[in-house]
């Protein structure tokens, strides 16, 4: 038995990889998550990570030297760690500091960065399912048409001088030169052909900013949601914002919606794919879910 005092006989405290990028817009409060965890009790490596496809990378090379992996960032830099957190086999803490924070809202971590490190550091996980599309992988919502089209318009400069205000520009410019495009949707059940402005997966609950992809979707329920949007005119879509902030959107017949583990959406050309906010592939597209893919520190 060591003696009184040895420090031998002290818990050893938890230590935390918290990843950020300091050229996001909300990149420097990185340093106040950082001393929130701190203040929390947990020892912090804090690495910069400018480029998202290398943060999968930094978690291989640092997840020896730790026992939980902490993204301060959102949505898109969350998904771009999906891959090493799931590789690593570490919990995985959210501090919220992205535009939208679809994941954290869907999860019920609050912006708070106090707030959110004390969920961190009082341990309860809980596990949830990730998408996958043609092998990327998302935690919200990955989408056809629309979504992509405005993935494209909203560059990082945009996001970082406007934040959410960005986002309404980009859309209202999307939204105005819309057109519907032939989709082939396959799934277990079936399969449709259909002429679509937007075809969306959804894996979580929220996705957008706080829209919700269905009324009764959850983030670790095995199944995927899915829904196109078959409107011929863009004021029709403008009608359904509402349901669509409620996930009710399947009430209207010019929505089709469905839920099943695995989709494959063909296009007569080659369409981009937007996941969590990026443009990471194109159809055809394969879609699947991963069920209780990660532990995360949540309520």
């Amino acid at each position: 038995m060591s003696p009184p005092g040895d420090r031998r006989s002290q818990p050893r405290p938890h230590r935390a990889l918290l990843l950020h990028n300091p050229s996001a817009r909300s990149g420097g409060r990185a340093i106040d998550a950082a001393k929130a965890l701190k203040a929390a009790g947990i020892e912090v490596r804090l690495v910069e990570c400018r480029d998202p496809r290398l943060v999968s990378a930094q978690i291989a090379w640092h997840a020896s030297d730790v026992d939980r992996i902490v993204v301060a960032g959102g949505d898109g830099t969350l998904s771009n760690a999906a891959a090493g957190i799931i590789k690593a086999g570490l919990p995985l803490g959210i501090m919220p500091l992205g535009t939208a924070n679809d994941l954290a809202r869907t999860l019920g971590i609050p912006d708070d960065l106090e707030a959110a490190a004390r969920l961190i550091v009082a341990g309860k996980t809980r596990r949830i399912d990730v998408g996958e599309v043609n092998g990327h992988l998302f935690f919200n919502v990955a989408s056809i048409g629309l979504s992509a089209d405005l993935a494209a318009c909203l560059s990082p400069e945009l996001k970082r001088r406007w934040g959410k205000l960005g986002y309404s520009l980009a859309a209202a410019k999307v939204l105005v030169a819309g057109r519907r495009f032939h989709a082939h949707i396959i799934g277990r059940a079936g399969d449709v052909r259909v002429k679509t402005m937007q075809v969306a997966v959804g894996n979580g609950r929220h996705y957008g900013g706080g829209s919700i992809i269905h009324e009764d979707a959850t983030i670790d329920d095995g199944q995927l949601d899915l829904y196109s949007l078959e409107s011929r005119r863009v004021w029709g879509l403008l009608l359904k914002l509402r349901a669509f902030r409620r996930g009710q959107h399947g009430a209207w017949k010019e929505v089709r919606t469905a839920k099943q583990p695995e989709f494959v959406i063909h296009t007569r050309r080659p369409r981009a794919v937007n996941a969590d906010g990026e443009l990471v592939t194109q159809t055809p597209a394969h879609f699947r879910v991963r069920p209780q893919a990660v532990d995360v520190f949540a309520p």
